[in-house]
Formats: structure tokens, sequence, C-alpha cells
């Protein structure tokens, strides 16, 4: 498997809902109709840190070899995360009510890179002729 589309395609994806988060956090609690207070504004924009820090890190390493013995810190991080997230957004999505369209595509987005990590992780790269 070529993980350079897989680390390139996980880091826009963490990049991209760091930076929703970083840049819109007010507008984010309010369009998820969360109370509006310091604490939740700091918790976003924490968690912003955290996904922007993930996005750099897949989109540094995105050249290297990865699996097996190889980054093994970077693809069993990149598991923890997507497969944590996957747990527990499945166990969320049969009960939400409210905004289900974007807990179904987000469970659907961290179910995915889960099972691509869970191989990449399982597997042994193949460096590829260029």
């Amino acid at each position: 498997m070529n993980t350079k589309i897989l680390m390139t395609s996980s880091a826009l994806f963490l990049a991209f809902i760091g930076i929703l988060l970083s840049f819109l956090p007010n507008e984010m609690v309010e369009y998820l109709n969360v109370e509006p207070n310091i604490i939740t504004t700091l918790f976003l924009k924490i968690m912003s840190a955290l996904y922007l820090g993930f996005g750099i890190l897949n989109w540094m390493a995105k050249g290297t070899l990865i699996g097996g013995i190889y980054n093994r810190p970077i693809a069993i991080g990149n598991l923890m995360h997507f497969g944590v997230g996957a747990i527990a957004l499945v166990k969320i999505a049969s009960k939400i009510q409210s905004h289900s369209e974007i807990v179904i595509s987000l469970t659907a987005v961290y179910v995915i890179f889960a099972i691509l990590f869970v191989y990449v992780f399982r597997t042994n790269p193949t460096k590829t002729q260029k």
C-alpha cells in the first residue's frame, strides 16, 4: 500500500478540522447549540491544537516508509486516534438526534481511516520504484 496517499489525506482531514476549530470556535459552538462560555471555547481551541499537531505530523511523515517496524509510533498514534474516535462515534451515531449528518459523516471517515491504519500497522511496507 502506498502510504503517501493515506498520510496526505489524513493530514488534510485533520488540518481542516483543526483550522475550523481554531478560527471558528464561537461559530461552531453556536451551530452545535452548545452553551457558549470561556471553557467551551478553550476546549475547542485545545482540540484545534491537537488536530493541527496530528495533521502536521502526518504531512511531514508522508514521504517515509510506514508500517511494520518502520515509523511504528506514527502508525500506532494514528491508529489509536482514528480507532478510538471511530468507536466513540459508532456508539453515538445511532442515538444522536440533532446534527446526525455531521456525526454519520465523521463516523464514516473515522472508520475508513481506522481500517486503513490497522492495515498499515499490520503489514510491512514496500518501497515503490521511481
